[in-house]
């Protein structure tokens, strides 16, 4: 089964939008939303949720609406607002006309709840936030109602006005809707439709000092732009009914729809926007791109595409149950997809010397090799081979006694091969005084570029190498995991107890293939036998190079938990 049928199969929101169409509800139209609140960057969980709307209005023909619920000025700013944009256009989705606010309708929602004081559904009520919470009662006990509950029309109308005049302190007083403080559902019990907040708006400056609850907006929103299908995640699914009385109760323009869906919860990841902000505050990373976390511009950072992205929320389908994914779903997502896109290249992350006894100091011998394996279109690449090269440390041993199957590297006295090079073999080593090794010395053995050597020589096995005059220093940044406990934000520990102290390890000594200098930020390699990186968009330039490491060649997580 392909990926768009498990897909289809697994959308139970295209079955819906199939029979609305087939039964011509909404005349045929599709039109959805992707509402982000901007006090914060966008999160794995808020990539699924841009696949799931604008997904669905390309695949029905329809139309997906980008628009801000910015009805908290206190936690939003232009930052959030601009790098939401960029991330929806990095997925590869455009937004139906101009970016919307929910700020664009405040006058429309500010005479809508004056409709609701006429009509009398909504008052103004004076308890103190400790007060009003004691009067909504619990799940299991109904509330009471306020003792303002009773006020006429025309005192709620003159006391609004003077809310919105700026005539009472923040916390004075709110507006709420009258409907049931018995009602089983705690979100209609009187819930509120605006609160005092003295704050200078984004894009409203200080035209106001009351602003509309998000359940207030919300629907008010949709019915303005023309939804017809409004897409939520579970835990919205209380607040429906709240979301069709206020659309009963308003001469809104149209009656859109509410459907929830379950959002997605991955392991060992958080993405509460006010724990990621946390992080961000206290410096346990170095910001909210720093690619350890789960937003997508962190993840576009470390060097995940798109196209994996978009993937994986296609493995995971669309349902309205609840459940946590495992991590390595989108990391295999991830690899799928680099190991189909990603050029090859070379790079040593601990370099040893090996120098060249056979060969001219000065001479340079350009090898050829794939830029993909199994791509010929990507073309093949030049490789300066010189006499003074890097291997990794990790590669030679001076242990003769360690099995061809045991160690398939560089042993001395033994042979292995430079990837697309030639056989070499290890003669002798030069040590300081303490005895650490300087290098290695060794010859190559003429006619092997490409060739099979003499049935005499035997290599172990296959390393990867750069030249030491020819090749080009980098600082290269080995990501991991940002914690190591599968749920680290449940139960009663403090989910910054479970912070991984290995997430970050940087090597400023690194050498790569001249070419990958050249490339441009946000270039992705597979660095062979090391796993996949990416060139980093902020700080790598051609003379001082900063790669990160995506993800490794295979999964290893499982096997260092059982360490």
């Amino acid at each position: 089964m392909s990926n768009s049928e498990q897909s289809s199969a697994s959308n139970f929101l295209q079955q819906i939008i199939s029979d609305d169409l087939a039964a011509g509800r909404n005349e045929g139209r599709v039109q959805t939303r992707f509402p982000p609140e901007p006090n914060g960057y966008l999160h794995i969980g808020h990539a699924k949720s841009i696949c799931v709307n604008f997904g669905l209005a390309e695949q029905f023909g329809g139309q997906c609406n980008l628009r801000f619920d910015d009805t908290n000025p206190e936690k939003e700013e232009q930052e959030y607002i601009d790098a939401i944009q960029e991330d929806v256009r990095w997925l590869g989705f455009q937004w139906s006309g101009e970016v919307r606010y929910a700020s664009s309708y405040f006058e429309q929602f500010y005479q809508w709840a004056l409709h609701l004081i006429r009509e009398g559904d909504a008052y103004v009520c004076d308890l103190s936030p400790e007060q009003a919470s004691e009067y909504r009662g619990w799940a299991t006990k109904p509330g009471k109602e306020s003792p303002y509950r009773q006020r006429s029309v025309e005192e709620n109308l003159a006391l609004f006005e003077k809310m919105r005049a700026g005539e009472f302190a923040e916390g004075a007083c709110v507006l709420r809707a009258k409907i049931d403080m018995a009602s089983p559902n705690m979100n209609l019990r009187d819930p509120i439709l605006y609160r005092i907040r003295k704050e200078s708006h984004h894009q409203t400056g200080d035209a106001w000092c009351i602003y509309p609850s998000y359940d207030f907006a919300h629907g008010q929103e949709d019915a303005i732009e023309g939804v017809t299908h409004s897409i939520c995640t579970l835990e919205f699914q209380d607040h429906r009914p709240l979301y069709d009385w206020f659309l009963e109760h308003l001469p809104v323009p149209n009656r859109p729809r509410q459907y929830e869906f379950a959002r997605l919860n991955l392991n060992y990841t958080v993405t509460s926007k006010r724990k990621l902000k946390r992080l961000v505050d206290e410096g346990v990373v170095a910001g909210w791109d720093d690619p350890r976390m789960p937003t997508i511009s962190g993840m576009r950072r470390r060097g995940y595409t798109p196209a994996a992205l978009r993937k994986f929320c296609d493995m995971i389908g669309t349902n309205r149950s609840d459940g946590v994914v495992d991590m390595g779903m989108l990391e295999f997502a991830l690899r799928e997809d680099l190991n189909d896109t990603a050029a090859r290249a070379m790079c040593v992350l601990r370099p040893l010397k090996v120098v060249i006894t056979n060969m001219g100091v000065d001479a340079v011998e350009m090898v050829s090799a794939p830029v993909h394996p199994n791509n010929g279109e990507m073309g093949a690449r030049s490789i300066p081979f010189t006499a003074e090269l890097y291997i990794d440390e990790e590669d030679f041993t001076e242990d003769t006694s360690l099995s061809r199957k045991k160690f398939k590297r560089l042993v001395l006295g033994d042979y292995v091969r430079l990837r697309s090079a030639y056989v070499i073999r290890a003669d002798e080593v030069v040590r300081d005084e303490t005895g650490v090794i300087l290098e290695v010395r060794a010859s190559l053995v003429p006619g092997t570029v490409g060739e099979n050597p003499p049935e005499e020589i035997r290599p172990r096995g296959v390393i990867h190498w750069v030249s030491a005059t020819e090749g080009k220093p980098a600082r290269v940044r080995l990501y991991d995991r940002l914690f190591n406990h599968e749920a680290p934000d449940r139960g009663d520990q403090d989910f910054m107890e479970h912070l991984n102290p290995h997430s970050l390890e940087v090597i400023e000594n690194c050498w790569v293939e001249p070419s990958v200098a050249s490339a441009a930020p946000e270039t992705r390699f597979q660095f062979e036998r090391e796993g996949y990186f990416c060139i980093d968009r902020y700080e790598s330039s051609p003379d001082a190079l900063v790669i990160n490491r995506t993800i490794g060649l295979k999964d290893t997580w499982d096997r260092k938990e059982g360490a």
